[in-house]
């Protein structure tokens, strides 16, 4: 494909924006020149303008994942950076946030230099969060002023709770100095105690150990109070639980710098659905009960939990497709995240313009992205176009995950991402990949204020 071809104007004709930063939907033309966003509102054909018509269709700006598992390096049977932003583009995700927990993990600049630099073939935006502990062994703190320069946007031991708090304070106490957030996996491994699954009247008649909601919240209360305590910013990941929803709505009424998220199976399911013993309702904190799935959602809808992630964590169909006691925790997710989504907001579990708000806005206002991230004049086009009334069928051909499987393989989604822009080029057309690099290196993620 020329440059040429590449860089000519286009203008998305007739669509309805989505655009939670002036919390306006609205009809509107889109004019993209030198993949910025030129111009925002009603007119005629420029010259030499590829038009593309969006009549009874959305656009918003590209879908932010603050917590994804790439694998790379160490497993790439199971997903590389590669595999895993193609099936992020095919989702409608223009960036992604890939967490530490390679092998070897992230917990050196190096480490970080070699993810930015692998990352710059990508079709979308990859973000490396680097290792708060040498090895993540809880320990050693890292080098997080060196790792950040070379890239790292947060940091976290991710599947490996910080358990000293001690550690924990030190690690709040670099990152406020660098400006950026701890992320602790929210859970007392000593309260975790293996359990496969939540801990309840379910557990109990599957014969399973449980894992108490009590493993997550007093994980969190303690993060929070270290947080509040040296004023440092944190953010806690795939809440699961009503007690940490209630302990993270009382720290938000006096310190700003606290946010959470979600994640979409925790969002749709409860331990009920695990009684056939699922594995691909495996995952990590585990899905809880119904009272905890509506705590969630309430959560989200009145700003307590400001972010949804996908936690995307692929496994090989061996692996996941054994006992379930012996398969591991994670789904791959972030190929069909937002389709789901959108099918319960077409069942009312809420709008359209929260999952935006939380899965796009949120994540890149929290993180801070600069020049980009919003549907504003003067912006790169990094945006999405969806079908609200066409369907995606989830087929092995379609699936562009390495480990080559989805929970929602055989499933018809009610809607369909149509195109994905980055840099305002088409990279994603609703089946294949475009444009196989950016053309522009990744900006740096900046705190927006």
């Amino acid at each position: 494909m020329s440059l040429e071809k590449i860089t000519k104007n286009l203008m998305l004709k007739g669509g309805t924006l989505i655009d939670p930063h002036n919390e306006k939907t609205y009809n509107a033309d889109v004019l993209i020149k030198d993949g910025k966003i030129h111009e925002i509102g009603r007119f005629e054909k420029p010259e030499s303008c590829e038009i593309i018509d969006c009549t009874g269709k959305v656009i918003t700006h590209g879908f932010c994942d603050l917590h994804v598992h790439f694998r790379e390096p160490g497993r790439e049977d199971k997903e590389t950076l590669k595999t895993g932003s193609l099936a992020a583009m095919a989702g409608g995700f223009t960036r992604v946030c890939v967490m530490p927990n390679t092998n070897p993990p992230l917990d050196t600049p190096e480490s970080i230099h070699f993810i930015k630099k692998k990352a710059e073939d990508a079709p979308i935006y990859i973000h490396p969060i680097g290792a708060v502990s040498k090895g993540q062994d809880g320990k050693d703190i890292t080098e997080m002023g060196l790792m950040h320069k070379e890239g790292a946007v947060a940091f976290s031991d991710d599947g490996l709770p910080i358990q000293d708090g001690g550690i924990m304070r030190i690690a709040l106490e670099y990152s406020k100095l660098i400006g950026v957030p701890v992320i602790n996996h929210a859970e007392d491994e000593c309260l975790r105690d293996g359990g496969h699954m939540h801990e309840g009247t379910v557990s109990t008649h599957l014969g399973l150990a449980g894992n108490p909601d009590l493993a997550e919240s007093t994980m969190v209360h303690r993060d929070l109070e270290l947080a509040n305590y040296v004023d440092a910013r944190i953010h806690v990941p795939h809440v699961s639980s009503a007690k940490a929803v209630d302990l993270i709505r009382d720290m938000k009424k006096y310190k700003d710098d606290v946010t959470a998220e979600v994640t979409p199976h925790h969002l749709f399911f409860n331990d009920e659905d695990l009684r056939s013993y699922d594995t691909n309702l495996k995952v990590g904190p585990p899905i809880r009960t119904e009272k905890d799935r509506i705590a969630l959602i309430a959560a989200l809808k009145d700003g307590t939990i400001d972010c949804i992630a996908t936690d995307h964590a692929p496994h090989t169909i061996s692996e996941k497709k054994g006992q379930y006691t012996e398969a591991p925790a994670g789904i791959p997710l972030v190929q069909h995240s937002l389709l789901s989504l959108i099918d319960h907001f077409k069942n009312g579990k809420f709008s359209l313009e929260t999952i935006v708000q939380k899965a796009c806005h949120n994540p890149a206002l929290r993180f801070g992205v600069k020049n980009r991230g919003f549907i504003r004049e003067g912006y790169y086009a990094d945006l999405v176009l969806l079908n609200l009334n066409k369907g995606t069928e989830v087929n092995k051909q379609s699936i562009k995950y390495k480990c080559k499987w989805s929970p929602f393989l055989g499933h018809k989604f009610k809607s369909k991402i149509e195109k994905t822009f980055v840099n305002g080029k088409v990279i994603y057309d609703g089946q294949n990949l475009i444009v196989s690099n950016r053309f522009v290196r990744p900006l740096e993620f900046n705190r927006v204020p």
